[in-house]
């Protein structure tokens, strides 16, 4: 049986032979990279327990936890807070099984309400399960022109619209037009932002494989910016915003082709367009540009509560709160907002 080790915070040489593993691990996202403790810890404060296995000094197996306390949300050990994807990547069923072994042994010792396993494939077929996401993925075809004719037409012909209305895009060196417009935005529909700090630290840590591409009109008004991940050769829009006036001059459309465009030119073979909640407009938005969702599975070990944890927008007990935020001044919400959504994850 491998050893299970964890890795050191600040450990440069482990994390480099973490990612090595991760990149060549045909199970590993870029969920499962290394940097996202440092992210965790020095953003959110979490304490973080990024634990792989191990067999005649090389790793085999990774899986990346972080606990997250919350008075309001509860206590948690997660793979991954922040992140879509999760869980064991493991080059055999030896390391998979001792990590989630210690997993569960970690998440008892720190007294936690529940362990959560965010991944593509279900694992478990005892474990209860949240089946409220699904994620979007489609190949980039090696062909700018037919990428543009794999849209469906009513979707195609927004991007169309965006290009005639003389829309360009560039790629960002900081994240100041980026959060701007990402902050208004998730304020505008009730939630908190996360910090700004959150934003220039995912740069600063992935460099290139972190990367923001801005969209303006004609005259150089600031209308929509996406923050995007980079990982072998998939291309994986994350965060975004968009000013009021895109929805009129097509920018969020003008935004993903621009993306799927230089994606294609890059040589990058798939466009991962994120999760999404089942029955909501950014699920209706991915399904007319094409894709297909394709089903989440996030398994659970419940140890102090009874059901699936369900601390997201949907949830009815939340309306008032959402409602509240609104409200908020914008500046007052952006203060507020990284007390609340830290615990959240």
């Amino acid at each position: 049986m491998p050893t299970i080790e964890r890795l050191a915070p600040g450990d440069v040489r482990g994390a480099a032979l973490w990612d090595e593993f991760v990149f060549a691990c045909p199970q590993a996202t870029f969920f499962h990279r290394a940097g996202w403790q440092e992210v965790l810890r020095s953003v959110f404060r979490h304490d973080t327990h990024f634990l792989f296995a191990q067999e005649q000094g090389r790793i085999t197996g990774v899986l990346p936890l972080a606990q997250v306390k919350s008075l309001l949300f509860g206590n948690a050990l997660t793979s991954l807070p922040f992140a879509v994807y999760g869980g064991v990547a493991a080059q055999d069923e030896a390391a998979a099984v001792a990590l989630e072994s210690e997993a569960q042994r970690l998440a008892q010792q720190l007294g936690v309400d529940h362990l959560e396993l965010r991944q593509l494939a279900r694992q478990h077929e005892g474990w209860p399960r949240q089946d409220l996401y699904v994620t979007f993925r489609k190949a980039i075809l090696p062909d700018e022109e037919a990428n543009m004719l794999a849209i469906p037409r009513k979707q195609r012909a927004m991007v169309r619209k965006g290009i005639k209305n003389g829309l360009k895009s560039e790629l960002d060196p900081g994240v100041e037009r980026f959060f701007a417009l990402y902050a208004d935005n998730v304020h505008r529909h009730g939630t908190p932002a996360l910090p700004r700090r959150y934003f220039e630290t995912l740069r600063r840590q992935f460099g290139e494989d972190c990367e923001v591409l801005t969209v303006t009109a004609a005259d150089g008004r600031l209308l929509s910016s996406v923050l995007t991940f980079y990982f072998r050769d998939e291309v994986l829009p994350y965060y975004a915003g968009d000013d009021e006036a895109a929805r009129d001059l097509a920018a969020n459309d003008f935004k993903y082709w621009e993306l799927m465009r230089r994606s294609c030119a890059r040589g990058l073979r798939t466009f991962d367009y994120g999760r999404s909640k089942q029955g909501t407009g950014p699920y209706a938005f991915k399904k007319n540009w094409g894709f297909e969702p394709t089903p989440l599975h996030y398994e659970y070990q419940l140890y102090k509560r009874d059901a699936v944890p369900q601390n997201n927008p949907a949830n009815a007990k939340y309306k008032l709160m959402i409602e509240t935020w609104r409200r908020l001044p914008l500046g007052v919400a952006n203060w507020l907002g990284p007390f609340v959504v830290r615990s959240l994850g």
